[in-house]
């Protein structure tokens, strides 16, 4: 996660995305689904060894059950089901979908699985189903490698790796049109560290404080996972005079460190200062933990970093945000939606590069 070959197929996918807003010719129109399709894609081309085309009626399906699961699962009931399987079993509502839509995923997965193993040489891995079935040839005996882990993994995969992103994209647009002279002060500093004849790269962070800190301050600000996800303690564990008994689930609290008042001045509205010194320089701020902390930190931090970075700073390295209607502050608030913090659907114009004089 992280590495220069990811690198390359992000900035394989967002040529793509790059390529189908300027077939939208500056018509005002939602985001979200292309957001979707290009940050899954970067998913796929790791997991399958491909990308899709946004067109083809197979990743729409894949993308709809997820779509769907998702939002089942951050229900009030869906939630009600994760803590009380049983007595939900029972009840009627949104939930009751949720086990016959992940078996049509699991079914998806394991026929891709299956299409691996026809054409597998262990020589020449093609992604990273030939690397788990590798792995599983190597440690026949170990139950970590069996097809059960393997299509979880790849599930877990596509659940942490696609809605997380693209929510903090579709968010972060929506901020930057809020507030147009931050946007004017991105296009800036892009112009004179990339300017327009190359793609950017993760190299160019170093030297885009601005945009390090606008990116921070997203991912702070959006809180997308503010109840973060259970983490269940392997053994009895005593923590500040209390017991918490060997597999009990566990929830770190995002939001309270997100938005800590005594770290962040007015922690609920957005200002990309907070991760900026009087110099102009980025500055880290202890606030700064959308990924969770310790030994289960999210395994694709370093992906999800890169990933935006290259979106956001390729976007506005071609299009200025034109938003359809002036937003006002709460408007750009997160909404919550379960256990996820989602921005408010809008639609927006992309407008080319060339048509706009950068202040």
């Amino acid at each position: 996660m992280g590495k220069k070959t990811i690198q390359e197929r992000i900035q394989e996918e967002v040529s793509f995305l790059m390529a189908e807003i300027k077939l939208q010719k500056e018509q005002y129109s939602d985001p979200s689904n292309l957001l979707v399709q290009a940050v899954s894609n970067v998913i796929c081309s790791i997991v399958f060894g491909n990308r899709f085309e946004y067109s083809n009626d197979s990743f729409q399906k894949l993308l709809g059950m997820f779509f769907i699961v998702f939002q089942d699962m951050s229900s009030f009931c869906g939630q009600l089901q994760d803590i009380l399987p049983t007595l939900m079993s029972y009840i009627p509502g949104p939930h009751q979908r949720i086990n016959k839509s992940m078996t049509r995923l699991t079914d998806f997965i394991s026929e891709r699985i299956k299409m691996n193993e026809e054409s597998f040489d262990p020589n020449s891995p093609r992604d990273y189903i030939d690397c788990f079935l590798t792995k599983q040839k190597q440690e026949k005996d170990n139950p970590n490698f069996d097809r059960t882990n393997m299509v979880m993994t790849v599930l877990n995969l596509f659940f942490a790796g696609t809605e997380t992103v693209s929510s903090t994209l579709r968010h972060g647009l929506m901020v930057l049109m809020k507030y147009p002279e931050i946007q004017a002060k991105l296009h800036q500093e892009i112009d004179h560290v990339i300017g327009d004849s190359r793609i950017p790269n993760i190299e160019d962070r170093i030297k885009m404080p601005y945009m390090d800190a606008v990116i921070h301050e997203i991912q702070r600000f959006c809180d997308i996972l503010p109840l973060n996800v259970p983490h269940a303690t392997t053994k009895d564990v005593t923590f500040k005079g209390y017991t918490i008994p060997k597999g009990t689930d566990v929830y770190p609290l995002l939001c309270s460190v997100l938005q800590d008042p005594t770290k962040i001045a007015s922690p609920f509205k957005f200002d990309p200062n907070n991760f900026l010194d009087d110099k102009g320089c980025f500055k880290k701020n202890d606030t700064y933990m959308p990924f969770s902390a310790g030994k289960r930190i999210c395994l694709g931090e370093g992906l999800a970093r890169m990933e935006l970075f290259i979106f956001f700073t390729t976007i506005l390295q071609h299009f200025k945000l034109i938003p359809e209607k002036t937003l006002t502050e709460q408007d750009i608030r997160p909404v919550m939606t379960g256990f996820a913090n989602v921005p408010k659907f809008y639609c927006m114009s992309f407008m080319p590069e060339f048509n706009f004089v950068h202040s």
